[in-house]
């Protein structure tokens, strides 16, 4: 039987089917919740029962302790009403109006930019194009049935080609079949676009944005985004990239990013290497990337954050910043990303 759910504070209703997780029916019914890989594993749709019970599902322990289990938390991606439910969950308003598609499209080029990044710019057929926000995912369709996530790396206004950023690493069915096999005008289908990660723009608060490999992807959206135009949104706020990569060569793009420091007062940009090799003769920043922010901010409490990444790099952000340095809860967003080495569900690779 289906169940009513009321979503606090707002008020709003709606019934979930049977079998439908609470975040599938909220969809349906146009009610955005936030949520990110939609597997249970990145925790970004997170939030609370207040009354009524449900089907917890299959969940990685780290995006939901038992003790936030124990508190009435639950992955609303994962969790199935068993009956009325009074949740409490913030809601995404600028995501409502835009339309989830699926798309057929053309590989129109292939860039390797790294020894394990490949760069994908697709295009869609005539007279289509998709509406999305910056930081936005689409899911490519593969012919066995399974979904890959990826970020969209260009800005909405430049979407004459929708550029997908595709790391390479063992196991991956999809991005060896990138590496190894796919050619320009291969035939994709993908259905997005999908996820809440995206710039909060009623906030005038400065921005930390922490990327680690292609998590920088999302990132350039959003700041493409940011900086277009002759009076370009966000011009009046503090922003500040950590972007980290293992060695120098897995630094894809680092004078895109230098560019956007020279073009825009309001913009640093800090890559950090975790590993560098002798032969880099790299004299910048070393370390874990969430570690850089930690070592140059004492009081993160009146910022906004968007880590975008590993999962161990959002996790350790989050747990950090919250704690250590009074980062309030809900001015923290993340999209992990998450591969399908690590989960037999629909990945962030």
């Amino acid at each position: 039987m289906s169940h009513q759910i009321t979503i606090q504070p707002s008020g709003h209703r709606f019934f979930a089917q049977p079998g439908e997780t609470v975040l599938q029916a909220a969809l349906r019914e146009g009610f955005p919740l936030p949520y990110g890989c939609r597997n249970g594993a990145c925790g970004t749709c997170k939030g609370k029962i207040i009354q009524g019970t449900v089907d917890f599902g299959s969940y990685n322990e780290n995006a939901l302790t038992e003790t936030e289990k124990q508190a009435g938390m639950a992955l609303f991606c994962r969790a199935v009403p068993l009956s009325e439910l009074v949740i409490e969950c913030r809601e995404i308003g600028a995501i409502k109006d835009i339309k989830i598609k699926t798309l057929p499209c053309r590989v129109q080029k292939l860039e390797r930019v790294a020894p394990d990044v490949m760069i994908i710019s697709l295009k869609l057929p005539t007279n289509e194009r998709l509406q999305f926000l910056a930081g936005q995912y689409i899911d490519i369709l593969m012919k066995n049935g399974k979904r890959r996530s990826f970020s969209l790396a260009n800005a909405p206004h430049d979407d004459e080609l929708l550029q997908l950023h595709v790391r390479n690493y063992p196991g991956g069915a999809f991005a060896e079949h990138v590496f190894m096999q796919m050619k320009e005008r291969d035939i994709l289908r993908f259905e997005g676009p999908l996820g809440t990660f995206f710039l909060r723009e009623d906030s005038d608060k400065p921005i930390i944005f922490v990327a680690s490999g292609t998590g920088f992807a999302p990132v350039k959206s959003i700041l493409e985004d940011v900086f277009h135009g002759p009076n370009p949104r966000g011009h009046e706020r503090q922003i500040v990239l950590y972007w980290g990569n293992r060695t120098r060569a897995d630094l894809y793009a680092p004078e895109l990013a230098g560019s956007w420091q020279q073009e825009h007062d309001n913009f640093t940009f800090i890559p950090v290497l975790s590993e560098p090799l002798p032969s880099d003769n790299w004299n910048g920043r070393t370390g874990l990337v969430h570690q850089a922010v930690l070592e140059d901010f004492d009081d993160l409490s009146g910022y906004q954050v968007y880590a975008c990444g590993t999962p161990p790099m959002v996790e350790a952000a989050h747990r950090d910043f919250t704690r250590l340095r009074g980062l309030p809860e809900e001015e923290f967003f993340s999209d992990a990303f998450i591969t399908s080495a690590t989960s037999a569900s629909p990945p962030k690779a």
